[in-house]
């Protein structure tokens, strides 16, 4: 761990050559019990809510299939998406230090972007493995083979390093001079652009591109999916059966709507409105919402999770009874 720090330095100084003092968060200002216990509760469902999600899907025969192994490395995402920001605004709350070092801030940005990168393309992914399901059932397993999911779930978090590298590589080149306050519970790009004194510009354009490319692109795969499935619903003339399919797409359909529309709001607040409060509050659920409902959300609309859920706990309690 020394020595991860030690390289981490180098490179940074290597590339920047601001102040390397401690940053400032300004988000709890001073020790907030309420705050804290609310942290740790919500950070404890999130884990508990989508490891028991991966873990139901790995022991259950029920659930081996491609839509679930993707459910399963969202969960994974998810459990990661909030460990990157939760445990230290936990700690900040707690204890009222709002100090972090630049290295730390560093690494946080990184592990932000990446993560929530890779999880926007698995939606996307998700969200096609959807529409070849309905739309396309007899190639399904031509299409979708595991292999092919395998790959396609390393790309997106190629992708999400490649595009959280480009990110970090630019923030590392800006100047941090004097009071070197960010806006915000944890280090993220717009607050630190704000921080920055020196020209942004250039960053700035490397955002609403990549916003435009990962942002948009993934959203519109998505839209462009459900819309033919929809339309592939309807089709379909047993209102059973039509019921069945939207019941297991909607909750995929739902958990996307979340993910996108609270990164948009964190990510586009009209600058008339960009006040403390509003950047704190759309960071806050960015970073809290999508792996605190995502489970939820899954395991109250699917029927298939509920099941194997019901059974694997029908079976504990059979072999606590019988010990």
């Amino acid at each position: 761990m020394a020595k991860f720090k030690l390289f981490t330095l180098i490179f940074i100084m290597s590339v920047n050559k601001t102040s390397m003092d401690d940053f400032i968060l300004l988000g709890f200002s001073r020790v907030k019990v309420g705050c804290s216990l609310l942290l740790g509760l919500t950070y404890m469902v999130v884990l508990l809510g989508n490891l028991s999600v991966f873990s139901i899907i790995q022991v259950s025969s029920q659930l081996q299939t491609l839509m679930y192994f993707f459910l399963s490395c969202l969960s994974i995402l998810d459990v990661c998406y909030a460990t990157v920001t939760l445990p230290a605004m936990l700690v900040n709350a707690m204890t009222g230090n709002r100090a972090i070092s630049f290295y730390e801030c560093i690494l946080q940005l990184y592990f932000f972007v990446y993560v929530g990168g890779s999880e926007s393309l698995l939606l996307a992914a998700m969200a096609y493995d959807r529409y070849v399901a309905i739309c396309n059932p007899l190639r399904y397993s031509i299409i979708m083979n595991r292999l092919f999911c395998f790959y396609v779930v390393v790309g997106c978090c190629l992708i999400g390093c490649l595009n959280s590298m480009s990110h970090t590589f630019m923030t590392l080149r800006l100047r941090f001079c004097g009071k070197q306050h960010i806006n915000n519970y944890f280090c993220d790009v717009l607050p630190m652009l704000e921080a920055a004194c020196s020209d942004t510009k250039t960053i700035e354009m490397l955002l609403h591109i990549d916003t435009a490319l990962l942002g948009a692109s993934t959203f519109l795969v998505v839209m462009n999916s459900y819309i033919h499935i929809i339309a592939t619903i309807l089709k379909i003339n047993s209102s059973k059966g039509r019921q069945k399919v939207f019941s297991t797409c909607s909750s995929h359909l739902i958990v996307v709507i979340v993910f996108y529309i609270t990164g948009v709001f964190s990510y586009n607040v009209p600058k008339s409105a960009d006040s403390f409060y509003v950047v704190q509050a759309s960071s806050i659920v960015y970073s809290v919402l999508p792996p605190l409902v995502n489970p939820i959300i899954y395991c109250l609309r699917n029927n298939d999770v509920k099941k194997a859920l019901k059974l694997k706990i029908t079976k504990i309690l059979k072999i606590k009874k019988a010990i």
